[in-house]
């Protein structure tokens, strides 16, 4: 009997098992290829925390996975704190997401954990903001971010409102995997240890956003400033267009088609506010009414896309780079107004454009990296509260967070935050694409592209494994024609030099790799922590002064091209 068969048998004769499950894992068992996939793995959690195509199995999403993992983090919790534990709960528009958060509640009180079960859906960020809010020592979100429809997700917080992170996310896997029996999982919901929450967390959550402007002055002349918003079938509609109506914004116009939370998401091939074709029917909007700024949050409005009018009068996509660079200018720039302490900080991931270190720089202000994922910069946070004070920050996939309030990226508060910016790019008669050129010719143009490969499947794992051994094992001599000086290996803990100097970093052990040239070129390649793919970050640079924006991009894009030719990609 193979490993899978042994699960799926285990599965078949639990008590606990429902007849369809049954069944399902019958048809599965006449299956070996689908068995593999379903049962060979278990679920882990990554950079995102639980996630999975939906199905049965213990490598899918579903209600007994969630159960275990819930169990799981139940055991831990109670080791952790003696009495009073209490937990929040938030879920998405996802299909079964709303079933996920009450098997979660439901396994929460039957171990005797006090749960704030949100009673519609609402944004991840939220939850974060709860967490801490309600003084909870764990949360729970459903959730698989921007991923396929096919999946579904289940993100762990600890008590800062920040994902779980070492030891913490170690130990409740650990507790999991001490689960043998889905019969182990306590599944009676005890009724009296869940509170709804809904409308007293909203109105705090948006107090608090709406605390956190920095120019209602300017707001409040330019209060008719044009916005397009979706939120893509997601959450978002729930939290943005209130956030930004209460700090002045009143010429909203949010996307019909999109408004409607669905987790079949109707009118995208993907969910994604990073992929053109999700905001193809906000941009039309756009073309319409001569828009100022379109945004589009995904699914549990944790990442915001936008689009401006480029120097040509067309929508363009702004990627996360370059609007975690406006922001961070803005930031800093109303921050310098204000008077800066000097114990104030921006935080970043390190495959994150390195123009929001050039920018921290001149303002005299601290960026430090993390590794990859939000549950880094908020571990950051943590460490660092009560003696620096974080300004905000991002990463290159989209997702910010302004100030410290909330311990994830949150795609409400950085709307509001993206709309001032505007409005104050516009007070000084310039579109956010002048301030993006503006922000290039001073601190420099940094282009930034991202390469996926998708390796489905087990195969897909060991393939994904090998391509990481081989550029460990042979690192390129240059790149693009220039010389690779300096190659850090975040699995190992060392900065090779071309010198042979070797350098210790004090990062957690990541499998990253990163290759940095003489000309400031920057190559990171990691598996992804949530999808089944390997990733390639590359980031170049050159001056612009006043040649053509666009001539200026395609020379760099031509560099990445060369980059992706040395690296047989």
């Amino acid at each position: 009997m193979t490993k899978a068969e042994e699960k799926a048998t285990q599965w078949l004769n639990a008590v606990n098992i429902d007849e369809d499950s049954k069944l399902e894992i019958q048809s599965l068992l006449k299956n070996p290829n689908n068995l593999e996939e379903s049962f060979h793995l278990d679920l882990a959690f990554g950079t995102g925390g639980l996630r999975g195509v939906m199905g049965i199995g213990t490598n899918r999403m579903n209600k007994y996975t969630v159960g275990m993992a819930t169990q799981g983090f139940a055991n831990y919790l109670k080791q952790q704190f003696s009495t009073d534990i209490k937990v929040a709960i938030a879920y998405d528009s996802r299909n079964n997401s709303k079933l996920f958060a009450q098997t979660t509640a439901d396994v929460f009180s039957a171990n005797g954990i006090k749960v704030f079960l949100f009673e519609e859906l609402r944004p991840t960020p939220e939850l974060s903001f709860a967490i801490r809010h309600l003084g909870c020592q764990g949360g729970v979100v459903l959730t698989a971010s921007h991923n396929p429809k096919e999946y579904n997700g289940y993100k762990a917080y600890w008590s800062d409102g920040g994902q779980l992170v070492p030891p913490h996310d170690t130990n409740v896997i650990n507790e999991v995997k001490k689960i043998k029996s889905l019969d182990e999982i306590k599944h009676e919901s005890n009724s009296d240890l869940i509170q709804s929450i809904g409308d007293t967390v909203d109105s705090a959550y948006l107090n608090m956003i709406s605390d956190l402007s920095l120019s209602p002055d300017v707001v409040k002349s330019h209060s008719d400033l044009k916005i397009v918003f979706s939120s893509i079938h997601g959450t978002g509609i729930t939290m943005v267009p209130q956030a930004l109506q209460k700090v002045g914004f009143t010429n909203i116009h949010i996307v019909e088609e999109q408004k409607t939370p669905d987790g079949n998401f109707p009118t995208v091939v993907y969910p994604n506010p990073e992929e053109k074709e999700a905001l193809s029917i906000a941009l039309r909007e756009a073309g319409k009414i001569d828009a100022d700024l379109v945004m589009a949050t995904d699914p549990d409005a944790d990442r915001v896309g936008i689009a401006v009018k480029n120097s040509k009068g067309e929508f363009q996509l702004l990627n996360g780079n370059q609007t975690g660079a406006l922001l961070v200018y803005y930031l800093l720039k109303k921050w310098d107004e204000k008077g800066l302490q000097g114990n104030e900080y921006i935080g970043k991931t390190i495959v994150t454009t390195e123009l929001i270190r050039e920018i921290s720089k001149s303002f005299g202000t601290n960026c430090y990296d993390t590794l990859t994922g939000f549950k880094w910069i908020a571990d950051m946070i943590r460490k660092k509260e009560g003696t620096e004070v974080f300004i905000g920050g991002g990463e290159e996939s989209y997702g910010y967070m302004i100030g410290e309030k909330v311990r994830d990226k949150d795609a409400v508060a950085s709307s509001v935050m993206i709309a001032e910016m505007a409005a104050w790019a516009k007070d000084q008669n310039l579109s956010v694409f002048d301030l993006l050129i503006q922000i290039y010719k001073e601190y420099g143009f940094y282009y930034e592209e991202l390469k996926s490969i998708t390796k489905k499947g087990l195969k897909g794992t060991e393939e994904i494994r090998k391509m990481m051994a081989d550029f460990r094992t042979n690192p390129p001599s240059h790149l693009a024609g220039s010389k690779v000086n300096v190659v850090t290996d975040y699995l190992e803990g060392v900065k090779v030099h071309s010198s042979g100097k070797k350098d210790t970093i004090s990062f957690p052990k990541s499998n990253v790799l990163q290759y940095l040239t003489e000309d400031d070129t920057k190559v990171s390649i990691r598996p992804s922590g949530t999808e089944p793919k390997i990733k390639f970050y590359f980031s170049v640079v050159s001056k612009l002064d006043n040649e053509d924006f666009f001539d200026a991009e395609n020379q760099l894009k031509n560099k990445v091209h060369n980059l992706l030719n040395d690296l047989n990609l």
